[in-house]
């Protein structure tokens, strides 16, 4: 039996580990993690390696530490401040997942992943009981509260995707979630059409573009420049405190989208992009949707919105996951045992991120409704943290 079982080992379920063994050290003996890579941020390192992200999005603050400051501290002490970049202190990728490792290390983190997954949970009938957890490894664990942390949906595909018959090779139609660009030595001359106009699709632009792509970057919009996916006024009581004082969901809801906007890219990417324009390896295409695809035994022979058709040989589709209880077996699982209020698929959670009439937890974007529209980034997940570990504490 566990006091308390978080599911997923990513960022945000590492910032909730070092909050409370930082204020409850004891309760070392009481947690358990569960991740079907049996380590830390291994599908955070993946994401990084497989698009090849130099740096994060995220401000040096931003971090699993309890310590805002310890990021920093971390990078002046390995004398690599030069690895947080601009105003802000954006880390390296290479310079936080070394801080990571060393923040597990400090709080003796390292061996404390099941290599398993949660397959269904059992709420107690009633009142405040154990609930029993069903693992992938065929066995069993009772806990007394539980975390989901577990991140983004499932990969979210454009109607005419599904519409295209005719077989045509794995590798010519691919979600973003399937690309692994360290593997594509080569794309010498390859056409290549990329699908989004978030920061995943310029990533991917631009490792396609290393390796001698010529790209096609197709965005429904206009390409919006920013330096981070919301304005930084939410990341405090700027507008924070006028979200949280909003009693209307739906309107919180639609807050969330307004601020978020549909994915941006940053700056320095978007100046990479116009170099690649100004050389003729890139053309972007603004405004502009894919009305169908077909293949044509070596390349697809792709019909466009605005009329225009292009001849390509791989298709990226950098189109985002889809957020919802729907979308998540465990969540599904709770809404069928406690029925619960829903905004287009969100869950109205309690104050503390709890599902109501339950000790279960959600992290990441699908608190969304309580944190803000950054729930799913870092700070999110310190304020998902915060909140979460008042109410283990109180038990």
């Amino acid at each position: 039996m566990a006091d308390l079982v978080i599911v997923g080992a990513g960022p945000q379920a590492l910032t909730l580990c070092c909050l409370l063994l930082q204020k409850r050290p004891r309760w070392r003996r009481r947690l358990r993690i569960v991740d079907p890579s049996g380590t830390w941020l291994t599908r955070w390192q993946q994401q990084m390696e497989c698009y090849e992200i130099p740096w994060l999005r995220s401000p040096s603050p931003h971090h699993p530490h309890p310590n805002p400051h310890a990021l920093r501290n971390f990078a002046h002490l390995q004398q690599r401040n030069r690895q947080l970049e601009g105003p802000y202190g954006l880390p390296h990728t290479g310079l936080f997942g070394d801080f990571c490792r060393q923040v597990i290390s400090e709080y003796q983190l390292n061996e404390g992943v099941l290599a398993a997954s949660v397959e269904r949970i059992r709420l107690p009938q009633v009142g405040s009981g154990q609930m029993q957890l069903a693992l992938s490894d065929g066995s069993t664990m009772t806990a007394g509260r539980f975390v989901i942390a577990t991140g983004s949906g499932t990969p979210q595909l454009p109607f005419w995707a599904g519409a295209i018959s005719g077989n045509h090779p794995p590798e010519a139609l691919q979600h973003s979630d399937r690309i692994h660009l360290p593997s594509l030595h080569s794309l010498q001359s390859q056409r290549i059409l990329i699908v989004g106009g978030g920061l995943t699709s310029a990533h991917l632009a631009l490792g396609a573009l290393r390796r001698g792509a010529l790209v096609h970057l197709l965005c429904r919009r206009t390409l919006k420049h920013k330096s981070f996916d919301a304005d930084p006024g939410w990341l405090g009581p700027k507008y924070l405190k006028a979200f949280h004082a909003e009693p209307c969901m739906q309107r919180r809801h639609r807050q969330v989208l307004e601020a978020r906007d549909g994915g941006s890219i940053t700056p320095e990417t978007a100046a990479q992009l116009r170099q690649a324009q100004r050389g003729g390896a890139l053309q972007l295409h603004e405004h502009c949707e894919v009305h169908s695809a077909r293949w044509c035994a070596s390349h697809w022979s792709v019909r466009c919105t605005d009329g225009h058709g292009l001849e390509v040989d791989r298709i990226w589709l950098a189109t985002g996951h889809r957020q919802g209880v729907s979308q998540q077996p465990l969540l599904r699982q709770l809404q069928q045992q406690r029925p619960i209020d829903l905004v287009n698929d969100w869950p109205v959670l309690a104050a503390d991120l709890s599902w109501p009439g339950s000790a279960v937890h959600v992290m990441g974007g699908l608190s969304a409704l309580q944190i803000g529209p950054a729930a799913r980034n870092l700070f999110g997940g310190r304020e998902a943290a915060q909140r979460i570990c008042r109410a283990v504490i109180k038990q």
